[in-house]
């Protein structure tokens, strides 16, 4: 006579049954619903269409004259027109187009340059150093992110006129070594890559702070001082508003004003339309040559923290 046993399956403790719960919520994750791999990659292809879209339009348009602009479809070639489009903004106004080029090159690049390394300098003190009231003036750094720029241009007309500074340099260059978001950003990769044994090392063998700071701190910050000066270079050339307000003289404006100022002629004068479209192709190559010639800092930069 034969028993057949069933096997006994053990009692579950409340720690398997919730990973039990958790790796299924994970798996059904990755085999559908928004999480899926085709939803993702349908979104990306969207913001990528609507990021490049334009771009294209701008390239089609620039390479038409004003009689295929107005005659041919949007991304459609007519007769292939950019370099005489090219040459008609270069001798618009005596060349004008490119000294409007070189104010943006001056600002943007000033305050990528200068401006980046006082946001890195204020990151690593807020982070490194222990003083009186720390805590209350990083919070007015972080109030000053979330204040739009435009709020601020009209104190700053009004400060800049008391010291008789509008419709010069310098009423561009001052305001654009402030960036509160490049202050916030500069000191969490002053956490993230300067030890502090590191700097406690250089302590004991006589270096002081700002001998630190340039010795150490700055070249670990490498990263963070090319991530904070690429997005102050891409903020302060589509800068609009500050420029609009405080500089009057049309040899000291940078391109995007110029190229509103030529929007404004377009309305009555049609011809100046391929100029417009033309110049705004022109203006962004800037900022296309630095995103290409600093990406490899980036990649050392994600290397280097991936090796700590």
């Amino acid at each position: 006579m034969s028993t057949n046993t069933l096997p006994v399956t053990p009692p579950q403790t409340p720690q398997a049954t919730a990973t039990k719960r958790t790796l299924h919520r994970t798996s059904t994750a990755r085999q559908g619903g928004f999480g899926s791999k085709l939803t993702v990659n349908g979104l990306l292809v969207l913001g990528s269409l609507y990021m490049v879209v334009p771009v294209l339009w701008l390239l089609f348009a620039s390479t038409k004259n004003a009689a295929d602009l107005y005659g041919t479809s949007s991304y459609s070639l007519g007769n292939f027109a950019l370099f005489e489009n090219i040459a008609a903004v270069a001798a618009q106004d005596g060349g004008l187009f490119f000294r409007w080029m070189a104010n943006s090159v001056l600002y943007a690049g000033f305050g990528a340059v200068v401006g980046s390394l006082i946001s890195v300098m204020a990151g690593y003190a807020f982070d490194k150093f222990r003083f009186r009231g720390k805590d209350s003036l990083f919070g007015f750094v972080l109030v000053g992110v979330l204040i739009p720029n435009t709020a601020t241009v009209l104190p700053m007309y009004l400060l800049a006129s008391l010291v008789g500074m509008t419709n010069t340099i310098w009423a561009i260059l001052i305001p654009v070594l402030c960036n509160p978001f490049g202050v916030y950003l500069a000191r969490v990769y002053a956490t993230s890559y300067v030890p502090v044994e590191t700097l406690e090392a250089a302590r004991m063998d006589g270096a002081g702070p700002i001998r630190s700071f340039f010795s150490l701190g700055l070249p670990m910050m490498m990263p963070g001082y090319i991530t904070i000066a690429l997005f102050q270079f891409v903020g302060v050339w589509n800068n609009f508003m500050l420029p609009l307000v405080m500089l009057q003289d049309q040899q000291l404006l940078p391109v995007s004003v110029g190229i509103s100022i030529w929007q404004g002629y377009a309305v009555p004068q049609p011809e100046f339309v391929p100029l417009v479209i033309t110049g705004s192709l022109l203006s962004i190559i800037p900022l296309l040559l630095a995103f290409i010639m600093l990406q490899r800092f980036w990649k050392s930069g994600l290397t280097a923290g991936a090796v700590k």
